[in-house]
Order: structure tokens, then sequence, then C-alpha cells
């Protein structure tokens, strides 16, 4: 006996989009825009690799593309200019207040998200405040406690007090920042409570807790303090020439504006130098990138 015919399926076909004008014309704009505004923020960085690879004349005549690139201006500006001590001293200042910045901030924030204790909300009010104050403002009473005017501070006899022209000064004031502790703050404190009963279970106590099972976790927003971190240590210009006087501990930055002073109208080599300066911290972004912006992204305002 033959089998019945399967009823015909019928086939669904969705109606093709109907053109709509306005909104490709928003989304046209959109793009406009954001191209517009990547273009403007490029433009200066071309600018300043190209003019580095130009001769005196090129960069004189004002022109954008050099026509045979020019490497030895790099060379030329890190002999000139002593780079490599100024390049030495700030490596060292940035991964000290780093250091202290990261121990700081994960201890800082930890205690804020997960130890109850009294005035824990006023506490971290008044550290919030702070990011409100200009750092003008506290520039000259920082300045006046670093020279050991209001209390002498620890050190070698030969230092008489003060940290002016010595390392401390280039990194003490660095080490503590209220946005990495709020940053740590706000993604400690959304850790699931299971995870500290069953640590409590097992014996483990805060700092335990924090070590095994905090920080594995938080990897992407120390990334991000430490990013942040890095490129305000490494750009630090006001602070290092405020309290050093000497070479010793000036740091890249302070450098490459007494190499602006010394050399005068050589545009090209002024432009080598700031890319110097520029690359590490291109290094340190591309290397934390996808850290950098997923710490942004988990990162979240609870509490």
């Amino acid at each position: 006996m033959d089998k019945p015919l399967a009823a015909p399926v019928a086939l669904s076909v969705s109606a093709p989009k109907k053109f709509q004008p306005r909104q490709d014309w928003k989304r046209a704009l959109v793009y406009l825009v954001l191209i517009l505004g990547a273009f403007v923020a490029v433009l200066p960085f071309f600018w300043m690799i190209s003019a580095s690879l130009m001769t005196l004349g090129e960069t004189i005549n004002r022109q954008w593309i050099p026509k045979i690139p020019q490497w030895e201006n790099y060379i030329t500006a890190w002999e000139e200019a002593k780079f490599a001590k100024y390049f030495l001293n700030s490596v060292v200042i940035t991964l000290v207040s780093l250091a202290g910045l990261l121990f700081t901030s994960i201890l800082a924030g930890y205690a804020f998200a997960r130890i109850k204790f009294r005035g824990r909300d006023l506490i971290f009010a008044i550290l919030l405040a702070t990011m409100m104050i200009p750092e003008s403002v506290t520039m000259i009473p920082n300045f006046l406690m670093v020279r050991g005017s209001i209390i002498p501070l620890p050190g070698p006899a030969a230092w008489k007090g003060s940290w002016l022209n010595q390392l401390p000064a280039l990194t003490v004031p660095f080490m503590a920042n209220a946005f990495s502790i709020f940053l740590l703050r706000q993604f400690f404190i959304k850790i699931p409570d299971e995870l500290w009963d069953a640590a409590r279970l097992d014996g483990a106590g805060h700092l335990r807790f924090l070590v095994q099972i905090v920080l594995p976790l938080s990897k992407a927003p120390i990334m991000t303090v430490l990013t942040f971190g890095f490129i305000g240590a490494w750009n630090a210009f006001l602070w290092p020439l405020l309290v050093t006087t000497k070479d010793t501990w000036r740091p890249l930055m302070v450098g490459l504006w007494t190499f602006v002073n010394e050399a005068g109208p050589e545009t090209q080599l002024l432009m080598a130098g700031a890319v110097i300066t520029v690359i590490p911290m291109l290094i340190i972004y591309f290397l934390t990138q996808k850290q950098f912006t997923e710490g942004i992204a988990t990162t979240g305002l609870k509490g």
C-alpha cells in the first residue's frame, strides 16, 4: 500500500526590509563624526612621527612626508639629550610607584569591599571626595612635606630630613590613588559571598581569601590600575620638575623638556625625542589592551 504523501511544508520567506533613508542618514552622520574625530586625534601623532624622520629643511618647509627617512635622528636625539640616564630613571621611578600603588590599592579596596568596620562608608566617602580636589591645590602642601618643612622625613643623614632630589620624593606621593582604590573596590564587592563562606569553612582568613581567590579573579581590573598608574608615573612632569634640581633622579619627561630648551630650532630632533618617550606607553597599552577594556567593562558601579 502506498504511503500518503506528506503535506507540503510552507516556506516562510521574509519580506525584504524597507528602505529607511532617515535611519541610514543618521548612521552615516555618526560614522562621519567618528571618522573626523579619529582623524583629528591621529593627525598630530602622525606628524610627530613623520617630522622625526625629516631633515631640518623639510620641517621648516612644513612637509608632511620625508623624502628620505632620517633614522639617525633618533640616535642623535638619544645621545645629545642623554636619554639613557633619564630613561633608566623613569623605569625605576615607574616600577617603584606601581609596586606601591598596587599594594595600597588592593589592600584598601578589599578592606572597603569585604571587611565591615565602624565608619567604613564615611571614610570611603571622604576618600572619593579627594578626587574632586585639583592637583595644583595639593602640590604646595606636598612639596612642603617632601622638603621636610612640616616634619623631618626619614632617610640617611646626608638627606638632612628632606627628600628633595631623592627617589622617595618621586615615588611615595604616587603610591596611593583614590581612583585605583575605588575601581578595585567596585570589582571586589561583586565577588559572590558564597566564595567567602566556602573559604571560611576551609579555615581561610581575609589574607588567604584575598591572595588565593580574589586576586586570581581580578586580573582585568588590576591590569587597568597598572595601565593608568604607568601612564601617570611615566608622564609625570610638573612634580618631578618641582622636587628635583639635579639630573640624579630626573625622569624622561623632564629630560625632554631640558632637551627642548637646548636643541632650539632643531624640530626633527625634538620630534624624535618625543617619539622615544611615547614608545613605552604604546607598548604597554597594546600588551594590556584586552585586560584594560575588560576591566573597564566588567567593573560595575554597585555599592
